[in-house]
């Protein structure tokens, strides 16, 4: 009798793990097949001011519905890809504000810009690049899709001052296989508090924020130049195609930022304040 027991839980461990191989099996084959799966991440942190921050979220939907992108997502072997927005400051805040969703045609599009224009403003303390990379790496996992190339697009007007070490992050996120492209937005004015802004924020981008495979940066030169910006990046992101870098950086012969220089930057304010 306690053979047949034993043999009879036997059957049954055998029955359960082919359920769960079954289960497993049906939960790939619901992933949905894109050519691209890609998050856009804004900047929200407090050295951008109301106007700015509009400027940079109705650039994200003007891009998106745009016919320059649309054309490049359907020029793709299926035709559709997966786009998630996600906004983020400090290494305390960072929201996907409209999550993963399908994107392969006019409608589609216009219904994930309309999604992003509909978001209330928010603004929070600190720039953590580095936790914004690691939050949008994460979302990847589990998020319906399958494709080919995954890219993180990161935008913002400062570099890293909070949380980990913006290079750890990255080359953590480049190791799964995951592209970091960049955006940085380029301009002279202080930030709300009246300290400068980091010079040379596109160099510090290309050294200590991007990488990966074709990885690359187009520059804003200013918040009124986002939405052409972003709107050139999505078409290239798409279509595969990483341009001369002599296309998208500004003049050369400048000093290059250290990948800490965020840090330091906000070391020597707080210091001011003392």
């Amino acid at each position: 009798r306690q053979r047949k027991t034993g043999s009879s839980i036997g059957r049954m461990l055998i029955l359960a793990s082919a359920c769960l191989a079954l289960m497993g099996g049906r939960a790939m084959a619901t992933e949905r097949a894109v050519d691209l799966e890609l998050v856009l991440a804004a900047d929200v942190s407090q050295s951008m001011d109301l106007e700015e921050a509009a400027l940079q979220r109705r650039g994200f939907a003007l891009a998106v519905r745009s016919p320059q992108v649309i054309e490049a997502i359907q020029s793709g072997p299926l035709g559709r890809i997966a786009i998630a927005y996600v906004e983020w400051a400090g290494e305390h805040y960072q929201s996907m504000l409209v999550r993963w969703t399908e994107v392969g045609d006019e409608k589609s599009a216009a219904a994930f810009a309309r999604a992003i224009d509909r978001l209330p403003p928010r603004f929070e303390v600190w720039t953590s690049i580095s936790a914004a990379i690691t939050y949008a790496a994460r979302s990847f996992e589990g998020n319906g899709f399958d494709a080919p190339r995954r890219i993180i697009d990161i935008s913002g007007d400062g570099p890293n001052n909070r949380g980990d070490y913006v290079v750890d992050a990255r080359d953590r996120t480049l190791a799964d296989g995951i592209v970091i492209n960049g955006l940085p937005i380029v301009n002279d004015r202080p930030n709300p508090f009246g300290y400068p802004l980091l010079p040379n924020l596109d160099l510090y981008y290309e050294d200590c924020v991007i990488g990966g495979p074709g990885s690359f940066l187009v520059v804003a030169n200013g918040f009124q130049d986002f939405a052409r910006a972003i709107r050139t990046k999505m078409v290239l992101e798409i279509a595969g195609f990483a341009p001369p870098d002599a296309l998208f950086r500004l003049a050369s012969e400048r000093t290059r930022p250290p990948c800490d220089a965020g840090e330091k930057q906000l070391r020597g304010w707080m210091f001011d304040f003392q």
